[in-house]
């Protein structure tokens, strides 16, 4: 491990030392397991194939092995990657049968050999992008990226979770649509054993993904101009850190006017609907924020989208920072002279955040009520109601629904 990163993963030991029991029946009780070493059974909500509801079914949870984690999941929230992979995605995307989720938080309940800077009580969210802390990516301040541990591979070469004898896969190194999960030690981040796990749970992926974009990857300046596309979880959480950052002008792009009240809640100073005007929505921006704006940010995953909020950038000074996921064939359309511009495009994962030794900071923010959350929460619903969970936010009135295990 990096000297650099072992010195704060000592530091957030510090912070945040072992918690010596367990609770988790969510109602304040501590309830200790005798659990480890041994397998677990319990429920998890099982994808049989792409385009298919998930089925909750008692699965078979291994021991950890070295250097693994096995993890309570006490709260999981939907994300829309969820959706692009389970709904609109295919077996040259993910393995079935799987366990998908990689939104959740919990409670470590036992360890590997070698797991040091992890312990049995430990409050933790899983990463889908781990940090090992030796690779040059994981050594570097540029990237929150890990070459061993990243979102396209799963975080054990042997699945830890089966059923009837058949084995089911894990999903961005997480699965936390499981009571039990097991992931490498390098995919969980230690977090304040105070926090509320069913807001922690939202650090998993969408919170941190947009207040880290505007924190770390576009490092916003006070009085910046910004424009957002797309008013879901993680547009308005790049509004939250543009928020914090003291930006002077947060321009919010949706065709869903419904999310305007909320977004004009969460920091956003005008909501603008492209169905409204006759012009393309980047001359209507440019417009509005005199010459083009410092700052914008494509939260959709539409390529299309992505050229507009190119443009609504300022020549010269203009960054656009890519979130949104486009699982479809299509390329980016875009003429080498229009970089010649002075404006920038970057894409950002996970906002830029390095989740072992980064993250935990962002939790001490929301609870030091830095950062909102629970506005971020529209639905809380049982796990067994996680079809439904789907359909809500299908049905774009809901930004995230927190399930209880």
């Amino acid at each position: 491990m990096g000297k650099m990163c072992e010195e704060s993963v000592n530091h957030v030991n510090q912070m945040f030392p072992k918690v010596d029991t367990l609770s988790f029946n969510g109602e304040g009780c501590v309830v200790p397991l005798k659990t480890a070493g041994k397998v677990i059974t319990c429920r998890a909500a099982i994808a049989w194939g792409p385009k298919q509801p998930l089925v909750i079914e008692e699965v078979q949870v291994d021991p950890p092995q070295a250097m693994e984690v096995r993890i309570k999941i006490t709260h999981t929230s939907l994300c829309q990657s969820d959706v692009t992979f389970s709904i609109h995605g295919d077996e040259s995307l993910q393995a079935f049968p799987c366990i998908f989720g990689h939104e959740g938080a919990g409670i470590v309940e036992s360890v590997g050999e070698g797991v040091t800077d992890i312990k049995e009580g430990d409050h933790v969210i899983p990463l889908f992008i781990g940090e090992c802390g030796d690779c040059a990516c994981c050594k570097s301040n540029k990237t929150n990226l890990c070459e061993k541990f990243n979102i396209v591979r799963n975080d054990v070469k042997e699945p830890r979770f089966s059923i009837r004898g058949k084995a089911v896969h894990h999903f961005m190194n997480t699965s936390t649509f499981s009571e039990f999960t097991v992931v490498d030690s390098k995919c969980v981040a230690k977090i304040n054993p105070e926090t509320p796990l069913d807001k922690a749970c939202l650090f998993g992926c969408g919170i941190t993904t947009g207040v880290g974009a505007a924190l770390y990857t576009a490092d916003i300046e006070p009085g910046s101009t910004v424009a957002i596309f797309g008013l879901g979880t993680v547009g308005l959480a790049v509004a939250e850190g543009a928020r914090i950052r003291g930006a002077s002008k947060i321009i919010g792009v949706d065709t869903n006017p419904n999310k305007f009240i909320k977004a004009k809640a969460l920091g956003v100073t005008e909501c603008i609907n492209p169905k409204d005007h006759e012009k393309p929505i980047q001359e209507v921006i440019t417009e509005k924020s005199e010459g083009g704006v410092d700052y914008s940010f494509e939260c959709i995953g539409n390529t299309d989208v992505l050229y507009q909020a190119f443009l609504a950038t300022r020549p010269a000074l203009g960054l656009t920072v890519l979130l949104g996921v486009d699982i479809s064939p299509r390329k980016i359309s875009l003429h080498p002279i229009d970089l010649f511009s002075g404006r920038r495009i970057v894409a950002t994962t996970f906002g830029g955040v390095k989740g072992k030794t980064q993250l935990p900071y962002l939790v001490e923010m929301f609870m030091n009520k830095e950062i909102r959350v629970e506005e971020f929460i529209t639905h809380e619903l049982p796990f067994s109601e996680i079809n439904r969970a789907f359909e809500l936010l299908l049905e774009g009135s809901c930004l995230r629904c927190v399930l209880h295990l």
